[in-house]
């Protein structure tokens, strides 16, 4: 397998190539393992062959655009709370994607405890107010940052709030699908 001299990863070419050559239920499975939402699992698998990293990507969006609320819902359940230590090996059934999001939270890891105390607060008060979990793609942003993006959702409207779930869950998606493409997995 030939990589980028820039990167020492697998070539673009050889990632779409591997990821076509996996069978269906597998690559399925995969997909899963990084985000709860089975239409969008399926709806990535049926799009096989991609011509380009970029096409899986915005299909991949596509598909969480097009996911309803209770599907929506349903990936949540694969995420942790922001701030919540699940220790490694703990992660709770049904949420595979326990263990990234703890790499993805480790702006976590330096908070301090009046931060992760107002956190888990916050939380609580945004599933009573919203009725599921707040998700954020967490990676590459602090405890005080994924503090204040809280916050400022926590006055978002019910329809304002899914809009910014869909667009956090397509980041995510695209750091995860990045990441089972350069061998990640």
């Amino acid at each position: 397998m030939s990589q980028t001299a820039a990167t020492g990863r697998p070539a673009e070419p050889e990632q779409l190539a591997w990821f076509h050559s996996l069978p269906a239920a597998e690559a399925r499975g995969l997909l899963l393992a990084r985000c709860a939402a089975e239409p969008w699992a399926s709806r990535l698998v049926a799009g096989r062959p991609y011509p380009t990293v970029a096409a899986l990507l915005r299909e991949s969006d596509e598909a969480v655009t097009s996911l309803t609320e209770p599907q929506l819902a349903a990936a949540l359940a694969g995420h942790p709370r922001i701030g919540e230590r699940i220790p490694a090996g703990r992660e709770p059934a049904g949420s595979p994607s326990a263990g990234w999001s703890r790499q993805e939270q480790s702006g976590m890891a330096a908070a301090d405890e009046p931060t992760r105390h107002a956190i888990a607060e916050l939380n609580a008060a945004y599933e009573a107010r919203f009725g599921h979990i707040y998700l954020v793609c967490a990676s590459g942003r602090t405890a005080a940052e994924l503090l204040a993006l809280l916050q400022a959702r926590l006055g978002h409207d019910h329809a304002a709030e899914w809009r910014a779930v869909r667009s956090e869950l397509e980041q995510i998606n695209r750091i995860r699908l990045r990441k089972l493409l350069a061998g990640a997995a």
